[in-house]
C-alpha cells in the first residue's frame, strides 16, 4: 500500500509530547521525514528516540524568533525544502478575567499567536508550492469555557490567519487549515485534577476524552492529498463538544 506522504518533509513544533509527537509518529510511519521542536533539549532527545527514524529534533521556542530562524537553516541545510508546516506549539492556562495580568497576556499570545504567525511567514521560502499549512487550534475558540478567555482567543486568531493565508497564498496552492482538538488525552490534560477532568468529559457527545492519535489521524489528512481540495477550514476533532 503507498504510504500518504511518501518523500514529504514536514515540521511540527511543539512535538515533543501529546498531539504534536503523536503526530510526528504518524507521518514517519506514513513516510515523511519530520523535523520536531521543543524547548526543552531533554524531553526533545526522547521524542527522537520515541519516533525512531527519519526524524530530527531542533531545540527552540517559537516565541523567539531567532530560534525560528536558526530551526529553519537547519531545515535548509539539511532537507532544503518543506512540504508540510504542522504549527503545533502551544501553551494554555485558566485565569479569570478580573486576574488576567499582562504576563499572562503576553505569554498566550506569544507562543500561540505570535509564534504561530512567523513559523508559518519563515516557512514560506522553504515550503513547497501545493504544500499544506495545518494549524492547531482548539474547541475552545468556539465555547466560552470559564477563565479561559486569553486561550480562546488566541486560539479564535489561528482560525481568522488561515482564511487570510488560503487567499494570500492562491497562486502557490498552499493549503492551510486548522486541526481544532476538543479535550485530548495528553500530559497537558492529565495534570488537572480528577474532579476537572470528569467536569470536562460531562460536556462531550462521545462521553470520553479524545486520544492524541485521534487527532495526528485528521491532521495526517489535511496533510496528505487526500485533502487536496479542502483550504481555509476548520476541523473539529472534539467527540461533538463544539458541534450541539
Amino acid at each position: 500500500m503507498s504510504k500518504k506522504l511518501k518523500d514529504k518533509i514536514a515540521l511540527i513544533t511543539g512535538g515533543t509530547e501529546g498531539i504534536g509527537l503523536a503526530t510526528a509518529k504518524v507521518f514517519v510511519k506514513e513516510g515523511a521525514y519530520v523535523f520536531i521542536t521543543g524547548r526543552r533539549q531533554k524531553e526533545l532527545d526522547e521524542a527522537v528516540k520515541a519516533i525512531g527514524s527519519n526524524v530530527s529534533g531542533v531545540q527552540g521556542d517559537v516565541a523567539k524568533l531567532a530560534d525560528l530562524d536558526r530551526l529553519y537553516e537547519t531545515v535548509a541545510k539539511a532537507k532544503g525544502q518543506l512540504d508540510i508546516v504542522f504549527a503545533n506549539a502551544g501553551v494554555g492556562e485558566f485565569i479569570p478575567i478580573d486576574a488576567v495580568t499582562e504576563e499572562h497576556f503576553d505569554k498566550l499570545f506569544n507562543v500561540n499567536v505570535r509564534g504561530t504567525l512567523f513559523t508559518v511567514q519563515k516557512a514560506l521560502p522553504l515550503l513547497k508550492d501545493g504544500g499544506s499549512i495545518i494549524l492547531n487550534g482548539s474547541v475552545a475558540s468556539v465555547k466560552g469555557t470559564a477563565a479561559f478567555g486569553v486561550y480562546a482567543a488566541s486560539k479564535a486568531a489561528l482560525r481568522s490567519f488561515v482564511r487570510t493565508w488560503t487567499t494570500d497564498l492562491k497562486d502557490r496552492r498552499i493549503r492551510s487549515n486548522v486541526v481544532s482538538p476538543g479535550p485530548i488525552n495528553t500530559p497537558l490534560a492529565n495534570r488537572q485534577s480528577p474532579d476537572v477532568i470528569a467536569r470536562i468529559v460531562s460536556t462531550i457527545p462521545m462521553g470520553r476524552m479524545g486520544k492524541p492519535d485521534e487527532v495526528a489521524k485528521a491532521a495526517l489528512f489535511l496533510a496528505s492529498d487526500d485533502s487536496s481540495f479542502v483550504t481555509g477550514i476548520e476541523l473539529f476533532v472534539d467527540g461533538g463538544r463544539a458541534q450541539i
